[in-house]
């Protein structure tokens, strides 16, 4: 049975996050080196971009690289930077074929030149799409995030622009990388592992969490729809009982 038959197309969450994990693993049974995994993921990139856009997923982000990723050996990071600009360039006919509005957050000043120029490039390119929005969490770190805000409030507070006692959640929000998005509903995780990793930790205050042991190489459509199925099978309660809902 085509499992899309199972998706309440009224019920998609709005935002779908995703820790792409285990390159490296799949690579390695395989023999061959990680970088040959970070290659082999693009298909899944892809794939999981095309099916939100078509049940109708607003926003989808994506862990690309985190802060954490630059202790990781030269010959590696600069491959998977390198990756990063090929793969920007060569999947743009598909972002604008699939209305796909290219987002971008993290330290983005922190990434080469080259990363950066072509990163602008395609968000200009696809500014005006509005199928979906594609984020792509690059040297992205959720505390470096949460203080830069924090910094970000406390100085408008120092210099009289914003009053303390007006200070709320939506001030958060609204100075976080993230400013322009909904709330995480659904965050995804592949290869079996069970953490956040220091993922959109404000934004996810709410989220159902997803783990699945298929490695992100191997993550398919038919794999988007499990989590998905998955998550309209739970009940999302935001701190009410079962019965307040039902009221």
């Amino acid at each position: 049975m085509d499992k899309k038959l199972l998706i309440d197309l009224q019920r998609v969450p709005k935002h779908v996050a995703i820790i792409m994990d285990g390159n490296g693993r799949w690579a390695k049974s395989k023999g061959m080196s990680r970088i040959f995994g970070h290659k082999h993921a693009l298909t899944a990139v892809r794939e999981s971009i095309e099916t939100a856009a078509e049940i109708g997923v607003e926003a989808i982000t994506l862990y690309a690289f985190s802060t954490e990723n630059w202790s990781r050996p030269k010959m590696e990071v600069d491959a998977l930077m390198k990756l990063l600009i090929q793969s920007l360039k060569k999947e743009l006919p598909t972002f604008q074929k699939n209305e796909v509005k290219v987002n971008a957050i993290g330290n983005i000043e922190s990434l080469p030149e080259k990363a950066q120029k072509t990163l602008e490039d395609v968000r200009e390119l696809t500014k005006s799409n509005t199928r979906i929005t594609l984020t792509l969490a690059l040297s992205y770190g959720s505390r470096e995030e949460i203080v830069k805000a924090i910094k970000n409030i406390s100085k408008k507070v120092v210099n009289k622009e914003l009053d303390l006692e007006k200070i709320d959640e939506n001030t958060i929000n609204n100075h976080l990388y993230t400013f322009n998005l909904p709330n995480v509903d659904l965050m995804i995780r592949t290869s079996g592992e069970q953490r956040i990793s220091n993922f959109l930790l404000w934004q996810m205050a709410y989220a159902e969490l997803y783990f699945t042991d298929t490695l992100w190489p191997d993550f398919r459509q038919e794999h988007f729809y499990e989590a998905i199925i998955e998550y309209q099978n739970r009940e999302r309660r935001f701190g009410k009982t079962s019965e307040q809902l039902t009221e």
